[in-house]
C-alpha cells in the first residue's frame, strides 16, 4: 500500500507537491500506453471540433472557451491538439498521433483501463493517508507532451507552399489547478501526476514554487455567457512569477507527483526528441465542500462525480 510516513505528509503540507517515485511499475505504465494507443487509432474528430489546446490566457478564452466541444468534455472522453498542427481547413498537417496535446477529461469514468488505475488500492491508500474523508474524481487526463518534430524549411501541401515550424509540445504556463477547479472552502482539490515515460529537464519535466500554495488563489477561469452561448472569463490576473523561484522536478517512469490545487507550477517546451506522456486526474475532498458553479467543468446527472472510494 502507498501509505506516506510523516516526514512525507509533512514535506507535502510544507511545498505544497511531493514526488513518490516507483509508484506504478513498468507494465501498469505500459498497459496505459497501449491503451491510448488504441483510442487515438480509433479517433475520428470533426474539422469543426478540432482545438488547439493553449494555457496562454487570450488564447484559452479564444480558443477553448469558444467551443462546446471544449466546455462539454468534462463527461466524456475527447482530444485536444498541439497548436500548428493543422491547415487553415483544419486538416493535419503532421501524422495525427503526433498531433494530439491531451484527451480528457473523463477517462477515469468512461475506460476500464485509467478507471482500474483513479480507484487502484493504492490510490486509495494514498488518499487516506492524506486524511481525504469522501474524495471524488473531477477529471482526469492524458498529456502527451510530444517530442520535437521535423525542422525549418518549406511544407508543400494541396493548397500550395507553406512554411514548415519546429513542432514540438509547448511550454504550460505558471498555474495553479485551483484556478480551474475551484472550491469554498479552498485546499481541497489535489492533482495526482503519473509519469508513464520519463520526465527530464529536455522533455519537458515539471517545475513548482515549493510553498506557493499558502498565498490563495491569483485568478478563476469562470463560466460566462456570450448573448445565449455558453463561454468562459477570466477574474483576476497570473503574476509576474520569478523564474528563480520555481524548482526543477525530474521523474523516473512510474513516479507519481501529489499536487496541492493551489501550488504554482509549470513545464517548459518540450524540444527533445522524446516524449513525456502522463496521466493526471483530480480529487476533491466532497466534505464540507462547495463545488463552484461558476467552474468551467460542471458535474451532470449522467456522470456525477464518482467516490474515489469502492
Amino acid at each position: 500500500m502507498a501509505c506516506l510516513s510523516p516526514s512525507q505528509l509533512q514535506k507535502f503540507q510544507e511545498d505544497g507537491f511531493l514526488v513518490l517515485e516507483g509508484f506504478l511499475s513498468a507494465d501498469e505504465c505500459v498497459a496505459m500506453q497501449q491503451r491510448i494507443g488504441e483510442l487515438v487509432a480509433d479517433m475520428d474528430v470533426p474539422i469543426h471540433c478540432r482545438i488547439e489546446f493553449s494555457t496562454q490566457e487570450e488564447e484559452q478564452l479564444r480558443s477553448q472557451g469558444k467551443k462546446d466541444y471544449f466546455l462539454s468534455s468534462g463527461d466524456k472522453i475527447r482530444f485536444f491538439f498541439e497548436k500548428g498542427v493543422f491547415d487553415e481547413k483544419g486538416n493535419f498537417l503532421v501524422p495525427p498521433e503526433k498531433s494530439i496535446n491531451k484527451i480528457g477529461h473523463a477517462l477515469h469514468a468512461h475506460d476500464p483501463v485509467f478507471r482500474h488505475v483513479t480507484h487502484s488500492p493504492k490510490v486509495q491508500a494514498l488518499a487516506k493517508s492524506l486524511g481525504l474523508q469522501m474524495p471524488v474524481v473531477v477529471q482526469s487526463m492524458y498529456i502527451f507532451k510530444q517530442p520535437h518534430f521535423g525542422g525549418e524549411g518549406e511544407l508543400r501541401t494541396g493548397h500550395g507552399v507553406q512554411q514548415r515550424q519546429r513542432v514540438g509540445a509547448a511550454a504550460v504556463s505558471p498555474h495553479q489547478d485551483s484556478t480551474f477547479l475551484y472550491t469554498e472552502p479552498l485546499g481541497r482539490v489535489l492533482g495526482m501526476w503519473i509519469a508513464l515515460e520519463d520526465a527530464t529537464l529536455e522533455n519537458g519535466c515539471l517545475w513548482f514554487i515549493p510553498g506557493s500554495h499558502t498565498g490563495g488563489v491569483s485568478r478563476r477561469m469562470v463560466r460566462a455567457f456570450a448573448g445565449l452561448k455558453l463561454n468562459t472569463r477570466f477574474l483576476g490576473s497570473e503574476p509576474v512569477w520569478d523564474d528563480s523561484l520555481f524548482v526543477p522536478t525530474p521523474v523516473q517512469r512510474g513516479a507519481l507527483i501529489l499536487i496541492h490545487g493551489e501550488v504554482v507550477h509549470k513545464s517548459e517546451q518540450n524540444l527533445s526528441d522524446r516524449s513525456r506522456h502522463a496521466y493526471t486526474f483530480h480529487l476533491m475532498e466532497s466534505l464540507g465542500t462547495m463545488w463552484s458553479p461558476e467552474n468551467w467543468l460542471q458535474p451532470t446527472a449522467e456522470l456525477p462525480f464518482p467516490p474515489l472510494y469502492t
